[in-house]
């Protein structure tokens, strides 16, 4: 069959042959991949960057966790690949599949579920969110911020703030139901007081982060208390595409009521993987085949991977390989 395959971390993957997957036990089924994406996860696992990238594979590699595809008896499907998923076949789970509705595209639906499980977990399992309170997204203009942007609404957000840097990313955002926007192309005394502002009219419940870095510090300082009684914030962090790192004051921390947790890959329990499956991508495949939930995908062919890997992809796009 034909792949996209990576020999050594760093490199960029190869269209080539490979050989077919072989099925190991019965919860495993082979799938026909029609669609994968391309995600900022994968390209950091491949690059070994991440920290559930695997070893070095010198027979090869084929990145890609998940993908949708047809089964054999024509069920169209989304799921995790025990294998890789940038190849014409690919051996998934049982348990870890969803069966598509009618009506959503191959490649919309290729490119949900990642951006779903980075933002759908935070808000229900890790910030436990409830209907009328306020969401502040940092990195609401990439594809995942968007996706959030519309899930928190959709579960009952009073007010959305939407934090990101391309100005015209920011102002579409105002269509897709976001009631504040702020760009961090402003100095920083300009940018906390307006999050102080905010925060001030309409205390900040949940603050969804896709950029830590510089922003998230920002973000803590204009929430540092004085002393007296503060709102509970919390703070989950889900991506660092401003930094892995950022300073924090223990006078902060101390300063109000700040719960700070992480959502990701290995923080998530059996039970919130379950439902993922069952429950949350289900439903959101529904909304995306009614036209409830809206993104926008660049699609490229398998046989262009190789130049089209590191492709810089603006306005809040996805890239999905089809086969």
């Amino acid at each position: 069959m034909k792949a996209a395959v990576i020999y050594n971390k760093g490199e960029m993957p190869q269209y080539t042959d490979f050989p077919e997957p072989e099925i190991e036990n019965d919860e495993q089924i082979l799938m026909t991949v029609k669609a994968s994406a391309i995600k900022h996860l994968d390209k950091s696992k491949a690059s070994g960057k991440h920290y559930s990238s695997a070893a070095d594979n010198k027979n090869g590699k084929i990145p890609g966790g998940d993908g949708v595809g047809v089964l054999a008896d024509g069920t169209r499907v989304y799921a995790l690949g025990v294998n890789g998923m940038m190849a014409e076949k690919a051996i998934v789970e049982k348990r870890r599949m969803v069966k598509l509705p009618e009506g959503i595209d191959n490649n919309i639906a290729a490119s949900l579920p990642n951006a779903v499980a980075g933002s759908a977990i935070a808000l229900r399992f890790r910030a436990g969110m409830q209907k009328g309170e306020t969401v502040l997204i940092n990195g609401a203009t990439g594809f995942t911020g968007k996706v959030a942007v519309q899930i928190a609404k959709y579960y009952g957000a009073k007010r959305v703030i939407a934090i990101g840097r391309n100005g015209q990313s920011l102002q579409s955002l105002l269509a897709l139901g976001v009631d504040e926007i702020i760009s961090v192309r402003q100095d920083d005394e300009a940018f906390i007081a307006q999050i102080k502002k905010i925060h001030n009219e309409t205390p900040i419940d949940i603050i969804i982060d896709y950029l830590w870095g510089h922003t998230a510090e920002l973000l803590l300082d204009a929430l540092k208390g004085t002393g007296s009684y503060t709102h509970k914030t919390r703070f989950v962090s889900i991506g660092a595409m401003s930094g892995d790192n950022i300073q924090l004051s223990a006078q902060t921390l101390r300063s109000f009521d700040l719960q700070l947790s992480g959502s990701g890959l290995g923080s998530w329990s059996r039970e919130e993987v379950e439902k993922l499956f069952k429950e949350i991508l289900p439903e959101m495949f529904e909304l995306a085949a009614s036209g409830q939930l809206k993104v926008e995908t660049i699609d490229v062919k398998l046989e262009d991977i190789e130049k089209l890997w590191e492709m810089d992809v603006e306005g809040g796009k996805r890239l999905v390989v089809t086969m």
